[in-house]
């Protein structure tokens, strides 16, 4: 898809639909899409935050609730975001979850994680890419992190789902940003979500959820939701790829690139300074 160069011409009277829609960046990014004249339907787990989110927004917003890992609530979300509004022009594939700590993560952690952050994004654009291919336009906004450029520490689940919807995302917008489908993948690095000050924390180590919240918030600037929901659609109205909502990711990640083995040593250090601050 084509950028259009406006975040008003991006996105007014087209449909999209946004997952993990009933809170934090996603529930901004419904506020702001419907603000730039879209039409939303709001996704979430919950159904009552989800109801809550639409309502708020008032007639261009509908909601939904289901797994948004879930083939057949995928499905469901396209068909009733075409029933209501029109074909969907954008999927923001939002939801995420923190999933475990290191080693001792357990198998149904490092699924939960890989199913929400990295396959649901894999299943939604399964679904919609065909349809777009017919109509010659479509946009697939991937919610990734920081972590998925660099690392999560305390969250090896969290850190390899991410690393994984980065690299989805890539090749999507390889292999289909030539016939008018359009892709964007948001890495931030601390928002002022439920997940950064609770989702972190697995029930089975929480001294290492401490330490990846610790470590986002140590990194940089936390942000609202709303000013990562802004850059998203700024971002998207520009046709980027990589949308940065803390800038200097770009060059922590340049910085990895340039020289893997010193940005180890240098997360290293950091662990260590961040697991014995007296030290």
């Amino acid at each position: 898809m084509e950028s259009t160069g406006t975040v008003d011409d991006t996105f007014a009277g087209r449909t999209a639909i946004v997952t993990g829609g009933g809170s934090g960046i996603g529930a901004a990014l419904a506020h702001r899409l419907a603000e730039h004249g879209a039409q939303v339907l709001v996704a979430d787990l919950d159904p009552a935050t989800a109801a809550k989110v639409a309502a708020e927004i008032g007639p261009a917003a509908i909601s939904a609730s289901g797994d948004a890992a879930d083939d057949a609530v995928i499905a469901q979300l396209i068909t009733t975001a075409e029933s209501s509004f029109g074909p969907v022009d954008f999927y923001f594939a939002n939801a995420g979850i923190g999933g475990g700590a290191g080693l001792d993560s357990t198998d149904a952690q490092w699924s939960a994680a890989l199913e929400i952050n990295t396959l649901a994004h894999i299943r939604a654009a399964r679904l919609l890419v065909p349809g777009w291919l017919e109509r010659g336009r479509g946009y697939f906004v991937s919610t990734a992190s920081a972590a998925g450029l660099l690392t999560q520490l305390g969250s090896a689940p969290y850190s390899v789902s991410k690393h994984a919807a980065v690299g989805f995302a890539e090749w999507l917008s390889i292999t289909y940003g030539d016939k008018g489908i359009g892709v964007s993948c948001v890495c931030p690095m601390g928002v002022d979500t439920a997940l950064l000050h609770e989702g972190m924390i697995p029930e089975n180590n929480a001294e290492a959820g401490r330490l990846a919240i610790t470590a986002v918030k140590s990194a940089g600037v936390v942000l609202s939701a709303e000013e990562v929901a802004d850059t998203v659609l700024a971002g998207v109205a520009a046709g980027e790829f990589l949308i940065l909502p803390h800038p200097e990711v770009l060059q922590m990640y340049r910085n990895k690139g340039s020289d893997y083995d010193r940005w180890i040593r240098g997360m290293r250090r950091f662990q260590a300074a961040l697991e014995n601050p007296a030290s």
